[in-house]
């Protein structure tokens, strides 16, 4: 069985945050929401925000309510939109193998009936 990640959390949390500012709980539910498929969890993405805060893609903030718990939100950077702009170029590419490789298996897989 092929384990199933999140391989491109961070391009999705970039591409989600170029929206509009987020924290993380919301990243997360979005991604389960709007993805045809999600292979993130929480640990996943709150592991990526850190990762993207600490490298400058994003930018944090806490904001504190009277009420429930403070939130730490994230905005994109200029970096950020830079790489995302290059993870979108990294991820047509992928594309591309991806189609030739389902094009390739559908024309196999006819030959060999299983």
């Amino acid at each position: 069985m092929v384990k199933k990640h999140g391989r491109h959390t961070s391009a999705f949390l970039l591409l989600l945050l170029s929206d509009t500012p987020s924290y993380g709980a919301l990243l997360l539910t979005r991604l389960q929401t709007e993805l045809p498929h999600c292979f993130s969890d929480s640990a996943d993405v709150y592991r990526c925000l850190q990762e993207m805060d600490k490298d400058g893609l994003v930018e944090t903030n806490w904001e504190t309510r009277e009420t429930g718990q403070p939130r730490k939100w994230y905005s994109i950077t200029p970096k950020g939109m830079r790489t995302l702009q290059e993870q979108a170029k990294d991820i047509r590419l992928r594309y591309a193998n991806f189609e030739f490789f389902l094009t390739h298996y559908k024309a196999t897989s006819q030959d060999n009936p299983q």
